[in-house]
């Protein structure tokens, strides 16, 4: 680091460089950095330290993690609240809660107080595995102490009790907020109308939509995603298409994302004259469409009976420059094998053996039943050998990857 001779760097300058390399996730070159640094007599600090701790955190080093906490004690450093919460969230995203429990344990002892990101990443691990009253109590715990739970706090609550279907207890949590002079962001606004879209809350989703932009608050991408979706989903497409084009004309960025779950959301209800005239209007739009775009119409297209035209959209996908994935292969056979096309399915059964690709449970099952009705045609009982031994393997395809429209 000393080449040209000009200037020593220092403590900042080294932590600087070692904060990048952790973030890169090179965290030998990040280690031997502080070793020189070390060796050179230029000491590191606690910010130093926690860099380290954040990258070998989030690569669940946790040997090595213990290495660096003994380290620190040797160099008289003393973790601080930054140090402790980064091992706490580590530990919770990791489902470890007994040991993020003990590790705030440590923390108190060594008279390092606790603030609302300590008590939000608790709450959070306790949310993700669905441990919603021992949540509650970690923010009772908070609120005891003195903090007030925040925004965020409440969010990682409410998204919680909606993941658990506890519809009433998160929008009462949700209520709760403004009652405390709170504003709700984005993320919070998202999470709620996640949850009342899934339980087909439509008309009060709607209502908490309209209450967020009333309260200036700005749609984000996931935002508008979670509202098409839900639209879709509670059998509102053509609302959905209308807002489509309302964000269109208020000249909101539209990501193919958007477009795509309205395209899935018009085959689904049948309405492909609609699903067409969205797709080829993509391109003026100045949108490629990706490989979910075109799985979405290519399901349409063989849910309704065009088979022809299915097949042609398979071709325009690989002439754009598109490559079809396993679900797209997936989609293709099981609307060949449904519409009694084994042969025709026979061609592309070889060709997802060629690009290494596995079969969908449910396709795997329309195989055997298209073998079964033609008679135990050997030449099938061959393609079905070939995947069973996938299956063997553990690679028979179960969804990962992908979803099917």
């Amino acid at each position: 680091m000393e080449k040209g001779g000009r200037c020593r760097p220092d403590t900042a300058a080294y932590s600087t460089i070692i904060d990048g390399l952790c973030k890169d996730k090179m965290m030998d070159q990040a280690l031997s950095l502080l070793h020189e640094m070390i060796e050179k007599g230029i000491a590191p600090n606690v910010i130093t330290y926690n860099c380290l701790v954040r990258g070998l955190c989030n690569l669940s080093k946790w040997k090595d993690v213990e290495n660096l906490f003994t380290e620190m004690k040797a160099y008289n450093i003393v973790p601080d609240v930054i140090t402790f919460n980064i091992l706490i969230d580590a530990l919770c995203k990791e489902g470890q809660l007994e040991g993020a429990e003990e590790v705030l344990k440590i923390m108190i002892e060594q008279n390092q107080k606790p603030d609302n990101a300590t008590y939000s990443a608790l709450m959070d691990g306790y949310c993700l595995q669905g441990r919603m009253d021992e949540a509650k109590i970690v923010c009772d715990k908070m609120a005891a102490s003195g903090l007030n739970p925040d925004v965020q706090s409440h969010s990682i609550l409410i998204n919680g009790y909606m993941k658990k279907m506890k519809v009433e207890a998160a929008t009462s949590l949700f209520q709760e907020i403004r009652h405390k002079g709170l504003t709700p962001n984005v993320v919070t606004y998202t999470t709620v109308l996640q949850g009342l879209f899934r339980e087909r809350r439509y008309l009060t989703a709607i209502e908490v939509f309209n209450e967020m932009l009333a309260a200036g608050i700005k749609p984000d991408f996931y935002t508008y995603c979670v509202l098409l979706d839900g639209l879709c989903k509670n059998s509102h497409v053509e609302e959905a298409l209308k807002f489509l084009h309302k964000m269109e004309v208020d000249e909101v960025d539209c990501h193919i994302t958007m477009y795509s779950i309205v395209l899935d959301g018009l085959c689904k209800c049948g309405k492909l004259d609609s699903a067409r005239h969205l797709f080829c209007s993509l391109s003026s739009k100045g949108l490629d469409p990706n490989v979910r775009t075109y799985n979405t119409m290519i399901n349409g297209l063989f849910s309704e009976g065009f088979l022809q035209e299915a097949k042609e959209f398979i071709k325009k996908m690989e002439e754009n420059g598109c490559t079809p994935n396993l679900i797209t292969f997936n989609i293709i056979v099981q609307g060949l094998l449904k519409a009694g096309k084994l042969n025709d399915a026979v061609v592309y059964f070889d060709e997802m053996d060629r690009r290494g690709f596995s079969l969908h449970l449910s396709t795997f099952s329309l195989l055997l039943d298209s073998y079964r009705d033609s008679g135990n045609d050997p030449s099938i009982f061959k393609i079905i050998e070939k995947f069973a031994q996938k299956m063997g393997n553990g690679s028979l395809n179960n969804g990962e990857g992908g979803s099917y429209p």
